[in-house]
């Protein structure tokens, strides 16, 4: 990265009860500091990938991913560093590792105000002031652009059937894990060769089927069937990825949000791999449509009966 800018990636992980969660703080033997598990980004590796990874090998959990949180900034040895991080849920009854001995040897579980005092670092505790600012558990609905697909004039035939090129495919298997950071279990494709390959890779690995869709397609788009579709995807009760064509995204992605709190908007362009994730979370009204709450990427606002964040990323 020379001498740029540092980019790091962690999360905020918790268990327990939504309403009285413990989340986990490491000890780093070198520094003697209690902190949130983080670390920097590989060379070419995906910011989420990072987080899942950094987690992984500071506490030995399992997690999945919620709501994105507002990076962090400090200067590291004369560099500006970020740090993004994401609510992130362990799932189950995943006992940490007590930290890998070296760069971590001890992994500690404690509720909200009294890991705020065990943090050495104000930043730190700024987060944990955030995680209570919305809904600890959100829905993900996840907004994917195909991945790329080469040149649509140099392909010859029905374009519906123009396949991902190598650097598509590659951006594939990196959103094969990226995507896991959700774990969607519902995935709906434009019909599009190039969109249901998109999804290809985390399906076969999750043993999932692509359900294929000629309306969100750009051959066969129908405005109104894709409404219905993202709507149903709004309710169904666990997260979901849904793959169309950079024309047709934002669109979805302004009924997504008419859906939720009444207004639609427009500007959510996506490069070709890059996705939106959509948090929502619901009370007992929602049924009854009562849902107004919003926000734009990385923002989160509560309205009081529906708490949506918008994040985009790139692949």
């Amino acid at each position: 990265m020379g001498k740029g800018m540092i980019r790091a990636a962690g999360a905020v992980v918790w268990r327990g009860n939504e309403d009285d969660p413990e989340v986990a703080l490491v000890h780093r033997p070198a520094y003697d500091d209690w902190s949130l598990p983080k670390g920097k980004l590989r060379h070419g590796e995906h910011v989420i990938a990072a987080a899942l990874r950094e987690v992984w090998e500071e506490t030995g959990l399992r997690v999945v991913l919620g709501r994105a949180l507002p990076p962090v900034h400090y200067m590291h040895d004369g560099r500006l560093k970020r740090v993004d991080y994401w609510l992130a849920q362990a799932p189950g009854h995943q006992d940490p590792i007590g930290g890998d001995g070296y760069e971590v040897d001890k992994v500690a579980w404690l509720p909200i105000e009294e890991a705020r005092r065990r943090l050495t670092y104000a930043w730190d505790r700024s987060l944990l002031r955030a995680v209570g600012a919305a809904p600890l558990v959100t829905t993900p609905l996840i907004l994917l652009r195909h991945a790329l697909a080469g040149s649509r004039q140099e392909w010859k035939g029905d374009d519906d059937r123009r396949p991902l090129d190598e650097r598509g495919r590659a951006q594939a298997e990196i959103l094969a894990t990226v995507l896991g950071a959700y774990r969607p279990a519902v995935l709906v494709s434009s019909h599009s060769r190039r969109c249901v390959q998109t999804l290809k890779p985390y399906a076969e690995r999750h043993g999932l089927e692509v359900r294929e869709e000629t309306a969100l397609s750009e051959s066969g788009y129908d405005p109104r069937e894709a409404e219905r579709i993202v709507r149903d995807l709004l309710a169904v009760p666990g997260p979901a990825v849904l793959c169309s064509h950079g024309k047709i995204l934002p669109e979805l992605l302004g009924m997504a949000g008419e859906a939720l709190h009444g207004v639609r908007t427009a500007d959510h362009t996506l490069a070709k791999g890059g996705f939106a994730v959509l948090h929502h979370a619901a009370d007992e009204h929602r049924a009854a449509g009562r849902n107004r709450a919003a926000g734009r990427h990385g923002d989160t606002v509560d309205a009081g009966e529906r708490v949506v964040s918008m994040e985009r990323y790139a692949t």
